[in-house]
């Protein structure tokens, strides 16, 4: 395990915290613990790069052109919490940053486990510990992911916390958005009608680009309006279609044939900044979307990465996931490691003119 590696290393030598927690160790162990995870839905749309600095003329909305951004704050020192949040607004791109210190009690647990010897004991004090940075860094992917469906749900990204509230405006095409009211919502599976709605949007999208979408995004209850609905089952069986036993596998086949749509049940979930457990991708919306990546997901340079990885300070830097940063600084009043985890991220839009957004009940 890498703390045994690590703790061997300085065996004998008066190891202390400022030893163990680093961001090249958290970086490592972060690299562990989520090598088997399933990317986001997002980030598999969008994949990542990175860019030098804070530029805006790099994010591209509707027609290339660049994203607006409404004004908002400067110069807020970084907040220290243990939920999902970012803290200030640079420039252009918004800068992301959260922190955390290790309890006193911690700290003290460690020092007494270190000169016990007890390996079993300091891998578990230790974990807890990198447990508490990767959260942030996890924090870090979420933002990114929420930006994305947002994009994907409404064409614009909006987040507000801390007392700062920010928006960014993609110039989403209006003539490719519908709202279905009345008996044409699908929440109606009487007489809504998915598949004509879905044609047409498709033919909408065709007509105006020359690129028919073939992939689509909703949440589970969305798609249960479609496994309900009336028309399809007797499109499905014209004797008897409300006898249908329909199941998720015969309604993919249906739509891939009937459409050429294959449609991402997407009902992963986040806490909000007052840690209140959400979709990230809303219930009642449907969006289509071409083949191939969407846009990518930008990381710019954080002030960390720009100043302190130089090595000529307190601090020390590590980058993962691209561009997030994991900064780790001593503080000697109390004896205590102070770390935080940065990022300045926002994902351009560059096939938003060949997606569709519905809201279908």
């Amino acid at each position: 395990m890498l703390f045994n590696i690590n703790l061997q290393l300085f065996a004998g030598e008066g190891l202390s915290i400022y030893q163990i927690v680093t961001p090249k160790e958290i970086a490592v162990y972060y690299s562990e613990d989520t090598s088997n995870k399933i990317p986001y839905l997002g980030m598999t749309l969008f994949p990542a790069d990175k860019q030098l600095g804070l530029d805006l003329k790099w994010i591209k909305g509707s027609k290339g052109l660049p994203v607006a951004l409404k004004p908002s704050a400067f110069d807020v020192e970084t907040t220290l919490r243990d939920r999902i949040g970012f803290d200030e607004l640079e420039t252009e791109m918004p800068f992301f940053k959260e922190g955390t210190l290790i309890k006193e009690k911690d700290r003290q647990e460690l020092n007494k486990i270190l000169a016990s010897g007890n390996q079993a004991y300091i891998d578990m004090i230790t974990k807890k510990i990198f447990d508490d940075v990767t959260g942030l860094i996890d924090g870090a992917e979420v933002q990114g992911e929420r930006m994305i469906m947002q994009l994907l749900a409404n064409g614009t990204i909006a987040i507000r916390a801390n007392k700062v509230n920010y928006e960014y405006d993609y110039k989403f095409p209006i003539e490719h958005k519908e709202t279905l009211l009345g008996t044409d919502a699908w929440s109606d599976a009487e007489n809504s009608d998915p598949v004509s709605d879905i044609e047409a949007w498709q033919d909408k999208i065709e007509e105006d680009t020359g690129e028919k979408p073939s992939r689509a995004i909703c949440t589970k209850k969305t798609w249960n309006y479609i496994k309900a609905n009336k028309k399809i089952r007797l499109d499905m069986n014209p004797i008897g279609g409300q006898n249908i036993i329909m199941t998720d596998k015969l309604l993919e086949d249906y739509l891939e044939n009937k459409l050429g749509l294959k449609i991402a049940r997407y009902n992963k979930k986040y806490k909000t900044e007052a840690g209140v457990s959400t979709q990230f991708f809303p219930d009642n919306t449907f969006t289509l979307i071409p083949d191939g990546n969407l846009g990518t997901f930008y990381y710019g340079t954080t002030p960390e990465e720009s100043d302190l990885m130089s090595g000529q300070n307190a601090a020390e830097v590590q980058i993962v996931n691209t561009g997030v940063a994991i900064t780790t600084q001593k503080k000697v009043d109390p004896v205590n490691v102070f770390t935080k985890v940065s990022a300045v991220m926002l994902p351009s839009f560059e096939s938003i003119d060949s997606v569709f957004i519905a809201n279908v009940a």
